[in-house]
């Protein structure tokens, strides 16, 4: 029987998993990334080692072969305003424990020695078989990010209950403006972590209740509808973009909170658009009901289905305007399959052929475009379709 060889990187160092891998494999969920602490190094030796350096405000240095994060033990002192306002010490003196009692939630200040021994001065273990949330000192208060933690730890672990005295500490991050110091760029972080999981509704609940939604995403409407609606589009697992359309399609400006947010230019357009895509076609759908395919008492059904196909550029991005409908389809009843075939008519016209017919007039060839595209959706609408 032959033994590894130990990696000569870490041989002889203390260091231990902790975090987010520790606290999945207790909950039999599949391993992510691993996080590291190393307790009673330093700079000096991690470079020694061969370790990269990447931290900014503490050591934080990637292994030399499995690039994996691993950081010096530290502590933290608040020293200023936000979640910028700290003072890290990280000195060769600082214990695993006064590592894990920085941190945020109890189910996260689990550390794993390279034995498999679990370190859990906090009792995070015990909450989790309890299923709640717990913070893990009063020092809770002092970082604005720890709510947004909070908040998206809610929606991803959905059974677990918020400890009453975590949820008082998340208000006090509220009335003591705290959670005003957010910038948008490290609130859109955590919605997108939030909006990722099986129930992203509960992430904007919690916010909500805490008194932080207007705060951090200012004018967004969120309600028990708009809470079910995630929860459809996380079962039909639909991508972040259609979710955030979804979050903020009864806000009176979507856009402006998209940009508020820094959100990339995909969610701003989903966002855009989704609203013209649910009128269009929870109007079309009633019509279908009532047993007129297409019909439209107040305007004309072929114009108005092209004009929503134009202004989703759905016939160079289809693939966008599927996942609009597929996320419309969370809101009322949609015939993608119909809309489909719509797509696929309006597509099929061969723009090139009429533009060589037309030569010469540019016009022309515009207004026989868009005649050719109104007749392919006749025949359709013609058929029911």
């Amino acid at each position: 029987m032959t033994t590894a060889h130990p990696d000569p990187a870490t041989h002889g160092l203390d260091v231990y998993i902790v975090g987010g891998a520790v606290r999945d494999r207790l909950l039999g969920l599949p391993a992510g990334d691993r996080d590291w602490v190393v307790v009673g190094s330093s700079p000096e030796e991690m470079a020694r080692r061969g370790f990269i350096p990447v931290g900014g405000d503490f050591p934080v240095f990637l292994h030399p072969k499995t690039k994996e994060e691993y950081a010096l033990a530290r502590t933290e002192r608040k020293s200023g305003r936000g979640y910028k306002g700290f003072t890290f010490y990280a000195g060769v003196d600082v214990t695993l424990a006064e590592d894990l009692k920085r941190r945020d939630l109890t189910i996260n200040a689990i550390a794993q020695a390279a034995d498999g021994r679990l370190f859990d001065p906090l009792e995070g273990q015990a909450d989790i078989r309890a299923r709640v949330l717990r913070h893990v000192g009063r020092a809770f208060v002092e970082d604005p990010v720890r709510l947004l933690r909070l908040a998206r730890f809610a929606a991803r672990f959905h059974d677990f209950s918020i400890a009453p005295e975590t949820l008082a500490l998340a208000h006090q991050l509220v009335t003591d403006g705290e959670v005003d110091m957010l910038v948008p760029e490290r609130v859109w972080r955590e919605v997108v972590k939030g909006l990722s999981t099986a129930q992203p509704g509960r992430m904007f609940q919690v916010l909500d209740l805490t008194g932080a939604l207007a705060r951090v995403m200012p004018g967004l409407i969120f309600d028990q509808a708009i809470y079910a609606q995630l929860a459809a589009a996380a079962l039909a697992n639909l991508p972040v973009a259609s979710r955030f359309a979804l979050l903020c399609r009864l806000s009176a400006r979507p856009e402006e909170l998209a940009n508020h947010l820094r959100a990339p230019t995909e969610c701003r357009d989903y966002a855009r658009l989704l609203p013209s895509v649910l009128q269009v076609v929870a109007k079309d759908t009633r019509e279908t009901v009532a047993g007129k395919p297409g019909g439209s008492p107040s305007g004309d059904p072929l114009e108005e289905c092209l004009a929503l196909l134009e202004r989703c550029d759905a016939l160079r991005k289809p693939a966008r305007f599927l996942d609009l409908l597929d996320a419309a389809a969370c809101v009322v009843d949609v015939n993608t399959a119909i809309w489909r075939e719509r797509v696929s008519a309006v597509r099929s016209i061969d723009a090139g052929a009429i533009a060589q017919a037309c030569r010469g007039e540019p016009e022309k060839i515009k207004i026989a475009l868009r005649e050719a595209r109104l007749t392919a959706l006749a025949k359709l609408m013609k058929r029911g379709v």
